[in-house]
């Protein structure tokens, strides 16, 4: 049985403790937040749990040893480093850091303790995401050619980070986990519309060595709201609409085939349209395996499918982005 406390119970906060709550071989003992109205309302929604307002009470308990980070990006850090310092294990809130040092920092602070320290990339757990992993892993969709993602909505506006660092991390853990080929350099372009150089549209490529690409588009001043994602292969393509109760992962046989001419002028192209396959995908809650996968991998001493080094990744990327946005896209090399 593994002993837990949480840190934060914002937004995201009451979905962390939930499934933490009902997770096999663990306890939840205690949740921090300053602000009374919030442990109120866990004292009415979860009696068992102790309420505290100040989380260095989580990390300094003799009996928790698990701390979840569910706080504003600026903080995890600091929450984290203290966190392992006093011996616990650590699952932080996407992203990870502020920063590559940051998180680095983390990394090796953790690998010294034997502890494990994993980011919570939910999305990574989801049944589309799993399918579509499977259907890249197993040569279904062929070669990899492009990964695009629009995620856009009329949304919040964040006084601490802008939309990249707020909306593209989800896409970024989806990419860093189902492509492997190591990204080389970010172009990343945005505007403020805020007068505040925090920016709420933003469009971001991300260069590969081989013929891949991945871009994209994040907005929180959009009339309607898109989460949509294509992953083309030489032999099939993915469309991954989040917004589907259903059936959002579909598989299209559609494709081209480039023929070889003598005229280097002229690009002949042979195009294939076939039918449309929309696979079963799995219903568990991603969050409860979050919750799981973090319980199992410090009681099996083992490494978490979102673990630090893919948290890390997704930072690099974020942080080479913010550098191109403000050189008005040039290209940041890795």
């Amino acid at each position: 049985m593994l002993h837990v406390g949480v840190i934060g119970y914002g937004y995201w906060g009451p979905n962390i403790v939930r499934n933490f709550f009902s997770a096999p071989n663990c306890a939840l003992k205690m949740v921090a937040d300053g602000r009374a109205e919030r442990r109120a309302l866990i004292n009415k929604t979860f009696p068992s749990i102790e309420t505290v307002a100040d989380g260095d009470e989580i990390i300094n308990h003799p009996q928790i040893e698990a701390v979840v980070v569910a706080t504003p990006v600026f903080t995890h850090y600091a929450l984290a480093k203290k966190a392992l310092l006093a011996g616990k294990h650590v699952l932080i809130e996407k992203p990870m850091t502020s920063s590559v040092a940051e998180a680095d920092e983390l990394i090796e602070l953790a690998a010294q303790k034997g502890l494990t320290l994993m980011c919570d990339h939910t999305f990574l757990y989801t049944g589309a995401v799993q399918k579509m992993k499977e259907l890249i892993t197993t040569g279904v969709i062929g070669t990899a050619g492009y990964f695009d993602s629009t995620r856009i909505n009329l949304g919040l506006f964040q006084p601490d980070v802008n939309v990249l660092w707020d909306l593209a991390p989800h896409d970024l853990s989806i990419l860093t986990y189902l492509i492997e080929d190591e990204p080389v350099s970010i172009n990343a372009t945005g505007i403020s519309h805020t007068r505040n150089s925090i920016e709420n549209i933003a469009y971001m490529t991300v260069n590969y060595q081989s013929n891949f690409i991945a871009h994209f588009n994040c907005s929180w001043t959009s009339p309607v709201k898109v989460r949509q994602t294509l992953i083309a292969g030489d032999k099939k393509m993915i469309l991954y609409n989040d917004l589907e109760p259903s059936e959002k992962v579909r598989v299209y046989d559609t494709g081209y085939v480039h023929k070889s001419d003598e005229d280097k002028k002229q690009i002949m192209v042979d195009y294939r349209t076939g039918d449309v396959y929309i696979p079963k995908l799995s219903g568990k809650e991603a969050l409860a395996g979050v919750a799981e996968d973090f319980v199992q991998s410090v009681l099996q001493k083992r490494k978490p499918l979102s673990n630090a080094f893919l948290g890390r990744a997704v930072v690099n990327i974020l942080e080479a982005s913010q550098k191109s946005i403000k050189a008005q896209g040039k290209e940041i090399k890795f």
